[in-house]
């Protein structure tokens, strides 16, 4: 395979969480008043997902490093389309609920093989600019989602917008069957006894350079997943926006996110990893800070949400492709495993963050904000504190 093929392959699949998370987005409030339930009852079919999605890629990891990366795409791939078609046919919020889980189960499968497709091809510098330019397509997808779901949501119903992941479940599943090739060089025959699980994992989990770079990506999405998970009930019921602006909202901030990864190659070119963490974390933080001050101060408009939400994802343009590809760079032999445990944090993260919005949700904005300013803080911790003192190391 040519890098450009596998930075394609990348994009696809990395982008894949998003478009599944994303696209339902602005359906949300229509599809809790079909099915008769709570906005919190409705936001566990987003819970479950990345709670799925993220516990899913324990196990993921370590069988892509015993049989390799391309038989656990295509068995995750097909589950994915599977679990889809249930989601869009679901006739309750408890089965919507489970078939999601589902999905986020085995599109775990992608996401840990994307990581670890990093660290097999690439050195761990070209990793993290090969990664970046993966999280510049997930930006792409995740600017069409939500776009796309409010106009379907608008147009089709809810359940269309999720039928349409099935569409996209399948187009990926076909590129990997016919394009991907194996980039394991070497599967372990011992991957999956538990001796070596357990020894493995503890060799990750005492690295201080896997907590670094794993913390940090996890703190950052969990400040994106405290607005996402509550976005679209702030601006649809709170401020008044319709489904279709909405998606707008969020095609806007999207396009920050992607200036961002752009951002991030030109600083890892010109001033190294450390250099561009610390600026991403300064994006971050004035981000994140100026969203939770303005509303603090009383003012709850649009534009005091948006303009210091796209300033936040500015910084995760330029923290995620750091983390993510930092803390698998040092374990080129179990790269599945060092990309399960750090999705899974992060995935954790993400969990508990929109669970606990979701549960203070009191008719304002104010939890929603105040947990992304909380997160912007922690980023900036990691990327002041913890990365520059292993840079210097």
């Amino acid at each position: 395979m040519t890098p450009p093929l596998v930075i394609l392959i990348l994009s696809l699949l990395l982008g894949m969480q998003p478009l599944t998370s994303d696209l339902y987005l602005p359906a949300l409030p229509a599809l809790t008043d079909s099915l008769g339930t709570t906005l919190p009852r409705a936001q566990l079919s987003l819970t479950a997902l990345l709670l799925a999605f993220g516990v899913s890629q324990l196990v993921w990891g370590p069988v892509s490093d015993r049989y390799g990366r391309r038989p656990v795409l295509l068995a995750g791939l097909a589950g994915y389309v599977l679990a889809a078609l249930g989601s869009a046919l679901a006739g309750s919020i408890e089965a919507l609920v489970v078939w999601r889980a589902l999905q986020g189960a085995c599109m775990g499968a992608g996401t840990v093989c994307a990581r670890a497709i990093v660290r097999d091809y690439f050195s761990p510098t070209e990793g993290a600019r090969a990664m970046s330019k993966g999280l510049t397509g997930l930006g792409f997808s995740a600017c069409l989602g939500p776009l796309v779901g409010g106009l379907i949501a608008e147009g089709l119903g809810w359940r269309a917008t999720l039928a349409m992941l099935v569409v996209l479940g399948a187009i990926i599943l076909f590129v990997v069957a016919r394009y991907f090739q194996e980039t394991l060089p070497v599967r372990d025959a011992n991957a999956l006894r538990p001796r070596v699980l357990a020894r493995t994992a503890g060799g990750i989990l005492g690295n201080g350079d896997f907590w670094a770079f794993a913390l940090l990506s996890a703190c950052s999405f969990g400040g994106l997943f405290c607005f996402l998970s509550a976005s679209s009930y702030v601006f649809i019921r709170i401020l008044g926006v319709a489904p279709r602006y909405y998606g707008v909202v969020l095609l806007v901030m999207m396009i920050f996110y992607i200036k961002g990864t752009v951002l991030c190659r030109y600083l890892i070119l010109h001033g190294g990893v450390v250099r561009a963490l610390r600026i991403g974390g300064l994006f971050s933080l004035c981000g994140g800070g100026l969203m939770a001050g303005l509303a603090l101060a009383g003012v709850s408009n649009v534009w005091a949400i948006l303009i210091p939400a796209c300033i936040f994802n500015v910084g995760h343009g330029i923290n995620q492709p750091c983390g993510q590809s930092g803390a698998v760079a040092p374990f080129p032999k179990v790269a599945g495993a060092a990309s399960a445990l750090s999705g899974c944090l992060m995935m954790l993260v993400a969990f508990a963050s929109g669970s606990l919005v979701g549960a203070l949700m009191d008719g304002t904005a104010l939890p929603m904000v105040l947990g992304v300013g909380g997160w912007s803080v922690a980023v900036a911790a990691v990327a002041w504190g913890w990365v520059p003192r292993l840079g210097r190391a």
